[in-house]
C-alpha cells in the first residue's frame, strides 16, 4: 500500500491518501482542508478514489470533504454511525470556527465497529475508539493503523470537548488498539506517525 501524507486546514491536519498501487483504487483520510498538490499527485498516479473517510467529525478534519468529493465525485464518504449528531450540529463539530463551505455533513455510508471495506486488494479494517468524540474511528489497514485523533505519538486526542471523555478514551486505546502488534505502525491525525509497541512503553497519558 502506497501513503502520502499532507497537512491540510488550519490545524495542519494529517490528511492521508492510500492506494492499491496494482489495481489503481485508493482512499482519502480526514480531509482537513483542500490540497491541489495531493489532488494532483492522485491524477498523475491515475488512482480512482472509492472513499473519503472521516475518523470523526470535528471541523479541523472535515474542511476539505466538499472540495475534495467535487474533484473525486465517485468516490463515497463515510464516517461513524454514531457522529451523525456530531456532523450535523455546528456547535458541537467546530465546523463555523473553521469557516467550512458546510456546516452539516451527510455521509454516504455509515460504518459500525467490525465492519470492513474493501478497496482494491486493500482491506479497511474499522474500529469504534470513542473518547475524543462519540463516533471516533480508527482504521486498520495490513500493518498500518490509521488513529485519528484517538492515539498520537506519546499523547492522545483532546477530551475537554462536547461529546468527550476521558475514561471511554482510555478504554478504546487500551481495548482496541494496545491489543495490536507491537510493530503495528500509527499514522495519526496530527504530529508524526509512532508504533503501538512504543506507544505501550511511552505513552504517559495510557500506560499499558
Amino acid at each position: 500500500m502506497k501513503v502520502i501524507k499532507a497537512l491540510t486546514g488550519p490545524m495542519d491536519v494529517n490528511t492521508y491518501y492510500a492506494a492499491d498501487e496494482n489495481e489503481k483504487k485508493g482512499f482519502i483520510v480526514d480531509p482537513g482542508g483542500y490540497d491541489g498538490g495531493l489532488a494532483k499527485k492522485i491524477r498523475e498516479d491515475g488512482v480512482s478514489i472509492e472513499y473519503i473517510i472521516l475518523t470523526h467529525g470535528h471541523g479541523d478534519h472535515t474542511g476539505g470533504v466538499a472540495a475534495f468529493m467535487r474533484e473525486f465525485p465517485d468516490a463515497k464518504l463515510v464516517a461513524s454511525k454514531y457522529e451523525k449528531e456530531m456532523l450535523s450540529d455546528s456547535r458541537m463539530n467546530f465546523s463555523a470556527y473553521f469557516g467550512e463551505e458546510t456546516a452539516a455533513i451527510v455521509p454516504d455510508i455509515y460504518i459500525d465497529d467490525g465492519d470492513v471495506l474493501n478497496v482494491g486488494g486493500l482491506e479497511l479494517k474499522f474500529m469504534h475508539t470513542p473518547g475524543h468524540s462519540p463516533g471516533g474511528l480508527c482504521i486498520l489497514v495490513g500493518d498500518i493503523l490509521f488513529s485519528g485523533d484517538t492515539l498520537f505519538r506519546e499523547s492522545i486526542g483532546r477530551t475537554d470537548f462536547p461529546g468527550c471523555s476521558f475514561a471511554a478514551l482510555e478504554k478504546s486505546i487500551r481495548e482496541k488498539l494496545f491489543v495490536l502488534p507491537d510493530s503495528t505502525r500509527v499514522l495519526p491525525g496530527h504530529m508524526g506517525e509512532t508504533k503501538i509497541g512504543f506507544e505501550k512503553r511511552n505513552n504517559p497519558f495510557v500506560r499499558y
